[in-house]
């Protein structure tokens, strides 16, 4: 059954999801260094395991969020749910984008390299440069708002259908004889948590896709020259997590090593095909699991996957000031906080559009006026290796967020917690059936 998807039965090691996209990871990665040509031709295995987790998001998002705010007896708490998330969120991501310039410009990746701006191929980023979607605040906000309820789904604009669910949500909870509703609304909750019990079935094979596809167009010796840029930007995420993460948790009572370990298959499947969209549907039934109520989950992860990217955030910064010392181009230290100033705002809409992250650092470059947005080109060879750790690290920042909020609002349930991070196991009636 559903269940299955958190709690499967006691299987032989390789029987197990975590072994299965570990093989197929490795496997993705020798095909593609050895076979690159074939590598390349997998990646339809990957794109079509991203899709049919995507095609589930809006309706999963929406039935999640209006069932738990339909629940929810006093109203103020949505606003104050709401209120604390994006505190905590604009708080974190902010950390994120200075730890991300404090790093890059103490190990300085793009000194030496002496790229000419001239030289450089600006036709290769005239799809960001040139975009409609200059991520503006104002055009921002009025994005959340869909043109018809129907577009919104048929887009998969995770923040439309966010913002049309707690208007469905807050007008169930208003209406008296919500009740029998609720409950069926609930049962299409389990009954599409079905579906992507049966899709992640696959998820090896898109995890192999993905490597495949990546190594093999990419190659490992792409690597080598930009090596100190990569490299910084895996240390440093990985130091936000166990640092920054780690401290977060130990003050709000939970160790985050024994999260992770509880996180661990959704971690390597985010490893595989380098988005963490793709395990969006697990972490919301893994979330309500380990104590956190409906409510939370469905208003703070989804929010987190636009306004929470921390990894997304260490990313930019980096690049940002990666491609000023790649041209040796100068900025005072008011260039610096005007580029921190611009990310703080335009990397929450980063997620919105594809190729966002190139979107969002070219219109921050080109306000600055002083460094060559042309000097993006630089980073589009390895930017899809940097990929893995922005999304590990938005994956479990957004995991950590919904705990922390759910505790501030007395929401979590602290000893099936307990049982479940010290390796202990709920009772059948406690599990949370999807």
């Amino acid at each position: 059954m559903a269940t299955t998807l958190i709690y499967p039965e006691k299987r032989k090691f390789y029987q197990t999801l975590q072994f299965q996209i570990l093989v197929a990871i490795t496997l993705g990665i020798l095909l593609g260094q050895f076979y690159p040509q074939v590598g390349e031709r997998m990646k339809p295995l990957g794109d079509g395991f991203i899709k049919l987790i995507r095609m589930m998001i809006a309706p999963i998002i929406f039935f999640t969020l209006v069932v738990g705010i339909a629940s929810i007896s006093d109203l103020r708490q949505l606003g104050r749910v709401g209120l604390k998330a994006m505190l905590y969120f604009e708080v974190v991501t902010t950390l994120a984008l200075v730890i991300g310039m404090i790093v890059v410009k103490a190990v300085q990746p793009g000194v030496g390299i002496n790229a000419n701006a001239a030289s450089l191929d600006a036709k290769a980023i005239q799809q960001y440069t040139n975009s409609p979607k200059a991520t503006h605040t104002v055009d921002f906000l009025l994005n959340i708002i869909p043109e018809t309820v129907v577009d919104a789904f048929a887009k998969g604009e995770i923040l439309q259908v966010l913002l049309i669910a707690i208007l469905f949500g807050v007008a169930l909870a208003r209406f008296a004889q919500a009740k029998p509703i609720v409950a069926a609304l609930d049962s299409v909750t389990h009954w599409l948590f079905g579906v992507i019990a049966l899709i992640m079935k696959v998820a090896p094979l898109g995890a192999f896709g993905a490597m495949a596809f990546t190594i093999g167009k990419y190659g490992l010796r792409t690597l080598l020259p930009l090596g100190k840029l990569v490299l910084c930007v895996y240390v440093t995420g990985a130091l936000f997590i166990f640092v920054v993460l780690g401290a977060i948790a130990w003050l709000h009572g939970f160790s985050l090593w024994k999260f992770l370990k509880y996180i661990q298959d959704e971690i390597l499947i985010v490893v595989g095909t380098s988005s963490s969209e793709t395990v969006l549907p697990r972490m919301i039934v893994k979330l309500e699991n380990l104590g956190c109520s409906k409510s939370v989950v469905g208003l703070v992860l989804p929010a987190g996957y636009a306004f929470n990217l921390d990894g997304t955030s260490i990313y930019l910064t980096m690049a940002a000031i990666f491609v000023a010392q790649a041209t040796n181009t100068p900025l005072t230290t008011a260039d610096e906080l005007w580029i921190l100033l611009v990310l703080m705002i335009t990397s929450k809409g980063s997620a919105a559009v594809t190729g966002g992250g190139f979107i969002t650092l070219a219109a921050t470059l080109s306000s600055l006026g002083t460094v060559p947005v042309s000097g993006i080109t630089l980073l589009l060879g390895v930017d899809r290796f940097m990929s893995e750790m922005r999304s590990v690290t938005n994956l479990i920042g957004n995991g950590v967020a919904t705990v922390v909020v759910a505790k501030w609002e007395r929401e979590f349930d602290e000893d099936r917690a307990d049982r479940l991070l010290n390796g202990g196991q709920l009772m059948a009636e406690e599990i949370v059936e999807r």
